[in-house]
């Protein structure tokens, strides 16, 4: 059964890694949802953050897949109840939708959102959460004149695990013992 899954995969900055990632997807026909790169806790490595829906048995072996790229350090997949997973959308709308008094204003407290600039053409909103939360937001303010909505892919911090730093040491470990 195809369920969602968030893949994060670890390496130094390395020009090409991208490309050579995406196309483990594209051999094996996975959509990508969403993707996110970001450094990391740790000085000089990035996350890849990708989303995608598949099965587990196919999620692991694309893990594995990913293990094998020789810039990759380490690849881990994890579903939603292992992760705790944000978004951020930004929201522009006519300002006079504003000024008039129709609401908006309530629609963003109630939606935990806030109001990042106001110009005398446009007003920007911006809503942190989950995809279903901000899509329920942008459907809301196309009442308004919804005149732009985009949505960041998702980063993701797992639940307590064994960390990164774990599995560098363990493989440092396992490079100086076979050497």
């Amino acid at each position: 059964m195809e369920k969602e899954f968030t893949i994060n995969v670890f390496s130094e900055n390395y020009i090409g890694l991208l490309n050579r990632l995406t196309i483990i997807f594209t051999r094996r026909k996975i959509n990508i949802e969403s993707l996110t790169v970001s450094e990391s806790h740790i000085k000089g490595i990035h996350c890849f953050t990708i989303v995608v829906k598949a099965t587990e048995s196919v999620v692991r072996k694309v893990v594995q897949q990913i293990e094998k790229v020789v810039d990759v350090l380490k690849a881990f997949y994890y579903t939603s109840d292992q992760i705790i997973f944000q978004e951020i959308a930004l929201y522009k709308v006519p300002t006079a939708a504003l000024t008039m008094g129709t609401g908006i204003e309530a629609l963003v407290r109630e939606h935990q959102a806030r109001i990042l600039e106001v110009t005398p053409e446009y007003t920007v909103i911006e809503k942190t959460g989950h995809k279903e939360e901000t899509q329920n937001l942008m459907k809301k303010l196309k009442q308004y004149g919804l005149l732009e909505f985009i949505r960041s892919g998702r980063v993701a911090i797992t639940k307590p695990m064994k960390e990164l730093t774990v599995h560098l040491q363990e493989r440092e470990m396992q490079y100086n013992y076979n050497n």
